[in-house]
């Protein structure tokens, strides 16, 4: 019996190859894009001609010399790692070599290019398997310009295999705008048929760039932290960074810091959420990668901020150690395996409750630019029709001695608002939902239930009704025909009228936290409640102090912030003295 087992041929094998990393206009772009990156670019051009089949991309990075072009498209030819120890210290968005090399399987590739400090550029053509065709001397800046033409025409099946010419579009552009975010500094240009498509141009952090990625949202809606975080126990060593190439071309791109660094780019849940959590991105070292373990984790420090069936705005980006990640598990490289992935998760959660939360460092202050508005605001301190007391009695001397940044309680509205002042301007706050999230929070910090006696007697319930009141821990037993007696109850149900009617509310189903989020509501302070500005200091006190502080459990927002600037600018209070008056 004959064998059937062969080798198979050559092409066969570079089409599969090509196939791993090259199956789309979008991918083509992203190789093309991640080697400009990878030299050291901060201006890209990228022009398509889709019914043509021909991209290029041009770059002003450090571009390379002749014999680097000869060598270029040959396989697996790279100058970013040089031993199989390179690939546990990746520091190069690419490093296998193949994706110039998979091109001239599938289109005609030319490269121009000239070094930084070269006299002279080159121009290469390339023929199948990326050996060179044509060399000619060229004019061209510094940089490099790849040109690939007539993509997939030898292979006519792969082209009736990809989507419509517009869905390829968007499928670029969704590629430009994630490896954008990852490197805020880039300017960039997008061609299409000879026409502008869209630019983006440069910004000092992530979050300043998204508004042109996200149009909808304001700068105003996001917060953004950056934070220095050490390396886990099993991290970099010294003898580990020893041994970081350091070709002379990608030296700054391989120089490693011993820490870690994390950049969080948050939409605030009172301001911007979307309808699917198709804005929970995560990028590692410069590449948009997929890792649900750290996207749950995101999703999970939303809970209880947002709306029913709402999801964030999250851009988180970390710069680790490159021996903490295996890049190596899928051909695209957005699939990756990463070492201590407990420590992140933990380190992620803490930077969104910061970003969260309000403080000094997001507390925004008002900047007035005009000498008028300075003496404006000058006199108005000296002025004797401020309705605080300018001696206050010993009761209210605690609630008004503030620190700069802290919100001091002013007045009651309706008795639903508390109107709060701060350095920057004032606030108005719902103390309902307010005092529900400072309950929320100290329930799912410490649930407790009491013994109560006499029982409480609740009547006729379901087989699920009980079942729902033991699985959140309520001791609860038969006392009669239709009737069961409730022995321990939540500590803030303890004092209230209504503690039947909470505990049959916490029996029509939801988990533990559900539970938490009925009996805070229910005992939170109610709308229409007078309050003194001892108690209303208190409460504001006390939310700031929550770690959610911007909308509610059920996600509804807590304040309305009228900032300083805004009001000056309503009230017109830019004006010049003399000519305001007709002089």
């Amino acid at each position: 019996m004959a064998s059937t087992i062969q080798a198979l041929p050559t092409e066969v094998v570079y089409l599969i190859t090509a196939g791993e990393v090259i199956d789309s206009l979008a991918s083509v772009v992203r190789e093309l894009v991640e080697n400009s990156l990878d030299a050291g670019a901060t201006r890209i051009v990228v022009s398509l001609w889709p019914q043509q089949w021909r991209i290029r991309v041009a770059d002003n990075g450090c571009g390379m010399n002749l014999d680097d072009l000869k060598q270029a498209a040959t396989a697996h030819s790279t100058s970013k790692i040089r031993s199989s120890a390179d690939l546990w210290k990746i520091n190069s968005l690419g490093f296998r070599g193949e994706a110039l090399h998979s091109l001239t399987t599938l289109a005609d590739l030319e490269i121009l290019s000239r070094p930084v400090g070269g006299k002279l550029g080159w121009r290469i053509s390339y023929g199948n398997g990326g050996e060179v065709v044509q060399v000619e001397v060229t004019a061209i800046a510094p940089g490099t310009v790849v040109t690939v033409s007539n993509l997939f025409g030898n292979c006519s099946s792969r082209r009736q295999g990809l989507p419509t010419t517009a869905q390829q579009m968007k499928a670029v552009q969704a590629t430009i705008h994630q490896i954008a975010l990852c490197h805020p500094h880039i300017t960039w240009q997008i061609w299409q048929n000879d026409r502008q498509w869209f630019t983006i141009s440069p910004a000092r952090t992530t979050g300043q760039l998204l508004p042109q990625i996200l149009p909808q949202v304001r700068q105003g809606d996001l917060q953004e932290v950056k934070l220095q975080l050490p390396n886990p126990l099993n991290s970099y060593t010294e003898d580990a960074m020893n041994r970081v190439s350091t070709d002379s071309c990608t030296d700054a791109i391989n120089r490693v810091s011993p820490n870690s660094s994390l950049n969080l780019v948050v939409g605030l849940p009172d301001r911007c959420h979307r309808h699917r959590p198709d804005w929970v991105r995560v990028a590692i070292n410069g590449r948009m990668v997929k890792t649900p373990e750290l996207e749950q984790t995101i999703l999970s420090a939303f809970h209880r901020t947002l709306p029913r069936d709402r999801y964030p705005i999250c851009f988180l980006h970390l710069a680790i150690s490159p021996d903490q990640i295996n890049w190596n598990r899928n051909p695209a490289k957005t699939e990756i395996y990463l070492n201590e992935i407990i420590y992140w998760q933990e380190q992620i959660t803490q930077a969104i409750n910061q970003a969260l939360s309000i403080s000094s460092n997001n507390l925004k202050e008002a900047v007035h630019t005009t000498r008028v508005s300075k003496l404006l605001k000058a006199a108005e301190a000296k002025g004797g029709y401020n309705f605080n007391p300018k001696t206050p009695n010993s009761s209210t001397d605690a609630i008004n001695r503030v620190s700069p940044n802290s919100l001091k309680a002013v007045a009651q509205v309706s008795n639903t608002y508390i109107v709060a002042e701060h350095s920057g301007g004032m606030w108005l706050v719902e103390q309902h939902i307010a005092h529900e999230r400072v309950l929320y929070e100290q329930l799912c910090d410490d649930w407790q239930l009491i013994p109560v006696e006499p029982p409480i007697i609740l009547y006729q319930l379901s087989p699920a009704q009980l079942s729902q009141l033991q699985r959140i821990g309520l001791d609860i037993e038969p006392f009669g025909e239709q009737l069961w007696a409730v022995r321990n109850i939540p500590t803030p149900l303890q004092q209230r009228d209504d503690c039947a009617e909470a505990i049959l509310e916490l029996s029509w189903g939801g988990d533990l936290q559900t539970a938490q989020v009925a009996v805070a509501c229910r005992s939170a302070i109610r709308n229409g409640t007078p309050m003194n500005q001892e108690e209303m200091q208190i409460l504001l006190d006390n939310w700031q102090r929550t770690r959610n502080p911007r909308t509610c459990p059920h996600g509804r927002p807590i304040y309305l912030s009228l900032e300083e600037s805004a009001l000056a600018r309503f009230f017109r209070r830019n004006w010049v003295i003399g000519k305001s008056h007709g002089i």
